[in-house]
């Protein structure tokens, strides 16, 4: 089984800032890549920024220069740096596991996700 823990999401003033958490645990081989998606009510899940196990990232274009994506590979735990947060940033916020997993006795990669944490940037 394996398991992704968040933590981190609130209220917060705009101008403000707030970093998310990810942890992954249970049984897989590696990780190859996490990720921040966010979802509105009423619109698709959308990526807002991704690290790979080697370390390259990629972001959305509405939080480049703001958001800050990093992880610590000992602990299995990927970070979202929020900064200079706007009422739109406002969304509930998923982390995202690319695992490598034992499946029937083959080592496939699969995606899993968090529960998920709402970001509210408000006066």
């Amino acid at each position: 089984q394996v398991q992704l823990v968040e933590s981190g999401g609130g209220l917060v003033q705009p101008g403000g800032s707030l970093r998310l958490s990810c942890a992954a645990s249970g049984s897989f081989f590696s990780i190859n890549a996490m990720g921040w998606y966010r979802q509105v009510t009423g619109k698709e899940r959308a990526l807002v920024a991704r690290i790979t196990s080697g370390g390259s990232t990629n972001y959305a274009d509405s939080v480049k220069g703001r958001f800050t994506i990093s992880r610590d590979n000992a602990k299995n735990t990927v970070y979202l740096q929020m900064n200079s947060l706007k009422p739109e940033d406002t969304a509930v916020y998923y982390c995202n596991a690319e695992l490598y997993v034992n499946k029937g006795g083959m080592k496939l990669r699969r995606d899993y996700w968090g529960q998920g944490t709402q970001v509210t940037v408000s006066s």
